[in-house]
C-alpha cells in the first residue's frame, strides 16, 4: 500500500508558484511569438539537415564541422534552385491558363443545370468581375499599395519582416555549427537529481521525432508525386501546383483534404467554359484522392514508418487543435509524436503502477 505525502502549506505554495511560472511562460511565448517563430523554424530546419551534415563530416573526413554545414547549405540551395527552375515556369503557365479559363468563364451566360437559379445569379455577379483574374496575374499589387494610408510605414514594416525572416538563414548556420554542443547543453541544464528520469524521456522524444518526421517527410514527398501524376492524368488545370500543395499539407494529418475545396473550384470554373462537365471531372479528382491515399496509407506508411501511432482520429484532431492553438503551425506539425509520447508515458507511469497484475496481464 503506497503512502501519500500530506498536503502542507509548502506544497500548496510550490504548486501555486509552478502554475504562475507556467502562466507567465505562456504569456511571454504569446508576446514574443513573432520573434520566436523564425528561431523555431530555424531549429526545425537545422534538425532536418543535421543528419546530412554528420554524413558529410563522417564520409568526406572533413576536419571542421563549419565546412560540412556550408556544403550542406550549398547543396540544399542547388536542389531548391533546380526545383524552382523546373517548376516555377510551369506554375506561372498554369496560373496564366487558369486566368484565361476564368476570363472565358465570365463571358459565358449559362451555368450548369445542377446549380439553383439564385446561386447562379450570385456566382455570375462575382465571376463577372476581374478581381480573381487580377489576383492570379499579380496586377492587384499596385492597387493594394495605392490604397495604403501610409506607404512609408508599410514599406518599413515590410522591410522589418523581411529582415526578421532573413534571420532564419543566420540562425540555421549557427545552430548547425554548434548543434551537438547545444543539444548537450540542454541535457546539462537539467538539475542532476532529475537527470536519471529526464534523460530516458529525452531519448524517447528524440527517437519518436526522428522516426515520425523523417518518415513522414518521405511519405509526403511520395504523396506529392502521386497527386501530381494523378491530377495530370485526369487533366486538372494547375495539376502540378495542387499536387505539390497536397504533398506539403500531408505533413499535418488530414490537412491534405482541405485541397478538395480549391480542386472543386478549379473544376467548376473550367466546366463553365464547356471544356468538360463538372461532376465527371470532379469524380476523377476524387478517384485520384482515393487511389493516392490507399497507396500512402496501406503500402507506403507501413513500409516506411512501420506501425502507426495508434491514435483514434478524434484524438488526432483534438491534439492538432490544442497544439495548433498553443504553438501555431509548428504545434500542428509536432502534435502527433508529442501526444503519442504523452499518452505512452501516462499509461506507463500513471496507470501502470495502480493496475493490478491480473488486469495488466489480461490487457496484453
Amino acid at each position: 500500500m503506497t503512502k501519500h505525502k500530506p498536503i502542507t502549506l509548502d506544497t500548496v505554495v510550490r504548486g501555486i508558484i509552478t502554475l504562475a511560472l507556467i502562466a507567465v511562460g505562456a504569456w511571454l511565448v504569446d508576446i514574443l511569438s513573432n520573434v520566436l517563430l523564425p528561431f523555431c523554424v530555424a531549429c526545425l530546419i537545422a534538425y532536418i539537415l543535421d543528419p546530412v551534415v554528420d554524413f558529410q563530416l563522417r564520409h568526406f573526413h572533413l576536419k571542421y564541422r563549419a565546412i560540412s554545414v556550408f556544403l550542406t547549405l550549398i547543396e540544399v540551395g542547388i536542389v531548391l534552385g533546380g526545383l524552382a527552375y523546373f517548376f516555377v515556369p510551369s506554375a506561372i503557365r498554369e496560373f496564366d491558363n487558369m486566368a484565361m479559363l476564368l476570363k472565358a468563364s465570365t463571358s459565358e451566360n449559362s451555368m450548369p443545370s445542377f446549380i439553383p437559379p439564385q446561386l447562379q445569379q450570385y456566382l455570375m455577379r462575382y465571376l463577372n468581375i476581374d478581381n480573381l483574374m487580377q489576383y492570379l496575374n499579380g496586377s492587384r499589387l499596385e492597387a493594394v499599395l495605392n490604397k495604403s494610408t501610409d506607404v512609408l510605414t508599410a514599406t518599413v514594416d515590410f522591410l522589418l519582416h523581411t529582415i526578421e525572416w532573413l534571420l532564419i538563414f543566420i540562425y540555421v548556420i549557427f545552430i548547425l555549427i554548434d548543434y551537438k554542443r547545444i543539444m548537450r547543453g540542454f541535457r546539462l541544464a537539467i538539475p542532476p537529481k532529475y537527470r536519471e528520469k529526464a534523460y530516458p524521456i529525452f531519448n524517447d522524444i528524440k527517437t519518436n521525432m526522428d522516426v515520425y518526421f523523417r518518415s513522414q517527410a518521405v511519405i509526403a514527398g511520395c504523396a506529392a508525386v502521386l497527386y501530381c501524376i494523378g491530377f495530370s492524368i485526369v487533366g486538372l488545370p494547375m495539376a502540378i501546383i495542387m499536387g505539390i500543395t497536397v504533398g506539403i499539407l500531408y505533413m499535418i494529418p488530414y490537412f491534405q483534404y482541405i485541397t478538395l475545396i480549391p480542386v472543386a473550384l478549379i473544376c467548376f470554373v473550367t466546366s463553365l467554359t464547356g471544356a468538360f462537365e463538372f461532376w465527371p471531372e470532379f469524380g476523377k479528382c476524387l478517384l485520384v484522392y482515393v487511389v493516392s491515399q490507399c497507396i500512402c496509407d496501406y503500402i507506403l506508411t507501413p513500409k516506411i514508418m512501420g506501425k502507426t501511432l495508434g491514435m483514434n482520429p478524434a484524438i488526432i484532431l483534438l491534439s492538432l487543435s490544442i497544439w495548433g492553438t498553443l504553438l501555431g503551425i509548428l504545434g500542428m506539425i509536432i502534435a502527433l509524436p508529442v501526444t503519442a509520447l504523452i499518452i505512452s508515458y501516462y499509461k506507463q507511469y500513471v496507470l501502470a503502477p495502480n493496475t493490478p497484475p491480473d488486469t495488466a496481464d489480461s490487457n496484453q
